[in-house]
């Protein structure tokens, strides 16, 4: 075993294998940017070494100064976690050239797998069922409408590199296809250095069923299979494990075809082979295809670690030092099932946009698996993925991982930002999901109930009245500084409150009457203990009962923004300004692309909000700009 290795990563995959290896006497190494400086990840290492500025391609895609550390530190190995340098080849070779240990597959099976029109063809002389599709290396745009043409819409534009949901595009119209092919193309290009794509069918009622394979570089097993059809533009919400639905010989013949993946390219270390499933008629051996292999650990491993009893990234240590496979196909077993939830900070109402802010509070409840990289005052910055967390379920059968997920995300407690808590809980609850039912294409069909915000409860109204007026922490002595008036309180909606008595206040909102009392157990309301949960920041007040509710202090001098009115875009994030479409004297209709902002390692087109003629572009392509900064400025609408 390794006596110290370095972790490429940050964030929650940094500390989870900081977890392993610090259980098995194996000291570490963190790398960290700027913007890391006080990351939880560089505070568990044993050491830390600095290797850039905020920006990835000044620092953890930096792969000469990873090694570097990894030298200077004495470290023996570099584990590269999940994206930035995972599956990078070159970088393995750099890495075995300086006398260390990769602990992954070779840069030779990366390679196999690393572009996905080469991958299905050596899938295909493997015997591994591949989608139907044009997979060639022309990609002229005239060869690729027509390939699609020839396939019959609706069809699917992917990357031919790298994976989660970037550079996909679906097109359902030809008259579609070549605005898709050029936004796949510039945000393939973006992500993976390289905007070359495959055209693909596109499959109806499609699941996402993924096998989890080991390799030693001889042999493979497989660690069963996850379900993640759960999926937001291509990008994983919910994973769960084992899929439901799964039959013994679906199983065997998806297990059977995914060593045969791994096998074929010699591949050491933990990988996962995706297939897309055909589930109009059920689950069929004969209705599944290979989609992709990523050449290193999952986001969504926890859910397989815990079906199966195994520590993957321990078997990852073990394998890379010199170790056999832990185990024969025949030890393994599933055990119960397990679901794991992507807790991030997106506005979901907005369209699930990447959020940013300090977490001023973060509470996980207990008896969950929570994997994350983040503490109470870190800071969601606009330079990596918005994830906060990852919260694991596992019981011994799936309803009952079910009702344990969603009773932990609505318990969760998080203040600072805006996440998709909500949203999740929601997920978690939806009859077609409970029942099995899923698809990719679940989300889609009911995105507005599931985004829809729920009904505040009138007892968190009325605690939210008590925090604007700054009394959610007061004691009967702070109560008796108020003289026993009705007075009004700043709100959403008109609000009185009343000192009745130590600790008791009584609250109207729109006039209707609530009792509170603060006991020693917590805030009361109407006779009813809450158990709610309060905090303030700045003008924000989050009241945390069966949920997070929000609510903004009004500052009685705002005025209503005049930012839609005055025909200004605005950047709804922090973000590199990628392409503006327009210059100033042009004429746009409403819902025309202006601009595109690329922002956490996605891009997001801006459109007009109404008609009008452009007065002032007020930013360029390759700037980077700030929340709310004013990108485009239309003209004044003329008055009749």
């Amino acid at each position: 075993m390794f006596q110290k290795i370095l972790i490429a990563n940050r964030g929650e995959i940094a500390c989870r294998v900081i977890d392993t290896a610090r259980r098995l006497g194996v000291a570490t190494v963190a790398v960290y940017s700027d913007a890391d400086a006080g990351a939880r990840h560089v505070a568990m290492a044993d050491e830390a070494v600095h290797i850039g500025g905020p920006r990835p391609a000044d620092s953890y895609l930096r792969g000469a100064a990873i090694i570097e550390a990894a030298l200077k530190t004495g470290a023996e190995a570099i584990h590269p976690g999940y994206g930035f340098l995972s599956e990078n080849p070159d970088f393995v070779d750099a890495v075995q050239a300086a006398g260390l240990v990769f602990i992954g597959p070779s840069g030779a099976a990366i390679r196999a797998m690393g572009l996905k029109d080469a991958a299905k063809a050596l899938m295909a002389e493997a015997g591994v069922p591949i989608v139907p599709g044009y997979h060639g290396d022309n990609q002229d745009p005239d060869h690729l409408a027509g390939a699609a043409e020839a396939l019959g819409y609706p069809v699917l534009i992917k990357a031919v590199a790298g994976g989660g949901g970037k550079g996909m595009r679906r097109v359902d119209h030809p008259a579609d296809f070549a605005a898709a092919l050029l936004s796949a193309q510039g945000e393939a290009q973006t992500a993976f250095g390289n905007p070359a794509v495959l055209i693909e069918k596109y499959v109806e009622k499609p699941r996402h069923i993924e096998v989890q394979v080991f390799g030693d570089g001889t042999r493979a097993v497989h660690l069963y299979e996850r379900d993640c059809s759960l999926q937001r533009r291509h990008q994983k919400v919910i994973e769960e494990a084992p899929a439901p639905g799964m039959t013994d010989e679906m199983r065997a013949a998806m297990g059977q075809a995914a060593v045969r993946a791994a096998e074929a390219i010699g591949y050491s270390g933990a990988g996962t082979v995706e297939f897309i499933v055909d589930a109009s008629d059920g689950l069929r051996p004969d209705r599944f295809w290979f989609m992709e292999m990523n050449t290193r650990l999952q986001v969504e491993h926890p859910v397989t670690e815990a079906i199966t009893g195994v520590d993957l990234v321990e078997w990852q240590l073990r394998v890379a030092s010199g170790e056999p496979l832990p185990a024969k196909q025949d030890d393994l077993q599933i055990r119960g099932h397990a679901v794991e939830a992507r807790l991030y900070a997106e506005d979901v109402p907005a369209g699930f946009l990447p959020a940013t802010g300090t977490l001023k509070h973060l509470r996980f409840p207990p008896g969950i698996r929570v994997e994350t990289g983040v503490r109470p005052g870190d800071v969601i910055s606009p330079w990596y993925d918005p994830m906060i967390a990852k919260v694991i379920s596992h019981g011994p059968t799936r309803a009952a991982a079910l009702i344990a997920l969603a009773r932990a995300l609505e318990a969760t407690e998080v203040a600072g930002t805006v996440t998709n808590l909500g949203f999740l809980a929601r997920l978690s609850r939806h009859p077609g999901f409970v029942a099995g039912d899923v698809d990719t294409g679940l989300i889609a069909r009911d995105l507005q109930p599931l985004t829809h915000p729920l009904p505040t409860p009138p007892a968190a109204r009325a605690l939210a009245v008590i925090a604007a007026a700054g009394l959610h922490e007061a004691t009967g002595t702070g109560f008796s500084l108020w003289a026993p008036l009705r007075r009004p309180v700043p709100f959403e909606a008109p609000a009185h409150l009343q000192v009745i008595g130590p600790n008791r206040l009584r609250v109207e909102i729109d006039g209707q009457g609530h009792d509170c009392a603060l006991h020693p157990d917590g805030w009361w309301v109407d006779g009813a203990k809450t158990g709610a949960q309060i905090h303030v920041v700045g003008d924000e007040i989050t009241v945390f009962l069966r949920g997070a509710h929000r609510f903004q202090r009004p500052d009685p001098l705002a005025r209503e923004s005049s930012a839609s009115a005055s025909g200004l875009t605005l950047a709804p994030m922090p973000g590199l300004v990628k392409a503006v479409f327009v210059a100033p004297g042009a004429q746009v209709a409403a819902g025309d692309r202006l601009a595109v902002l690329e922002a956490m390692k996605m891009e997001h087109t801006l459109c007009a909000a109404r008609a009008g003629r452009v007065a002032e572009v007020l930013a360029g392509a390759g700037d980077q700009v700030e929340a709310g900064a004013a990108l485009i400025r239309l003209a004044e609408e003329e008055v009749a």
